[in-house]
């Protein structure tokens, strides 16, 4: 890739100030169309405060947050999920007391059903579910649930924060070949995790986030056998 107009989105220097704390410092990151950055990080460095940041949760104190060469910084929430951009909250955050389908359709919003056939493709295990109350499904079915209702809004980038978290092992495997999948779709994804592993054999480039401060950058490919990587989140060794 290659220009400009390949950059769906440009972080530019963006700052995050809460009351006297300073929680992003200055992070630079582009995700080109098409592909998976990955944010990689400990628990409390300022990822889900970068996500928040991009979906106008959060106020961005300094920076500029571009969305296809637009500036959106700032933007209300609604009105960046209008442009095209949906996140999947860390914690998923579904409707408990609502059932699979209820929670979908609020996903799509003025899409409706037009969208919901093109979801559950994706992910089948739902339309079995989709007159069962959300909070009955496993852990493994809310995250899907949860990404799945992002999708239903069509969204042209996908904000999918820490989407293993909580999950048992044989299930993190699933979620990334899901994410894999989501992007053959045609929807670019940035994706914050602490699951490195899981992140890097996605991801096309990441970036390791450390004090609100990205530390490190590149190809996903070449972080995953670079040392500073595998002795701080790969546990010594590669797979």
């Amino acid at each position: 890739m290659s220009g400009e107009d390949d950059h769906l989105v440009e972080i530019r220097d963006v700052a995050v100030k809460m009351g006297v704390q300073q929680i992003l410092s200055g992070v630079s990151l582009d995700v080109p169309r098409g592909s998976i950055v990955a944010v990689l990080g400990a628990n409390g460095v300022g990822k889900t405060t970068l996500m928040r940041a991009i979906s106008g949760i959060y106020k961005v104190t300094s920076g500029e947050i571009l969305f296809e060469g637009l500036p959106i910084t700032n933007l209300a929430s609604h009105k960046i999920v209008e442009r095209g951009i949906c996140q999947a909250p860390e914690g998923r955050q579904i409707f408990s007391n609502m059932s699979v389908r209820e929670n979908l359709l609020l996903g799509g919003g003025s899409l409706g059903m037009e969208e919901l056939d093109t979801v559950l493709e994706l992910f089948p295990v739902l339309k079995d579910r989709m007159g069962q109350g959300a909070g009955s499904l496993s852990g493994g079915e809310q995250q899907m649930l949860c990404i799945a209702r992002a999708l239903m809004a069509r969204p042209k980038l996908l904000l999918l924060d820490e989407p293993s978290l909580g999950l048992a092992p044989k299930l993190v495997g699933l979620i990334f070949d899901l994410v894999a999948k989501i992007r053959e779709e045609g929807v670019s994804i940035l994706i914050v995790e602490q699951n490195a592993r899981g992140a890097l054999n996605v991801a096309d480039v990441a970036h390791v986030i450390e004090g609100g401060t990205i530390v490190l950058s590149g190809p996903a490919a070449e972080l995953k056998s670079d040392p500073r990587i595998v002795d701080a989140y790969l546990g010594g060794h590669v797979q």
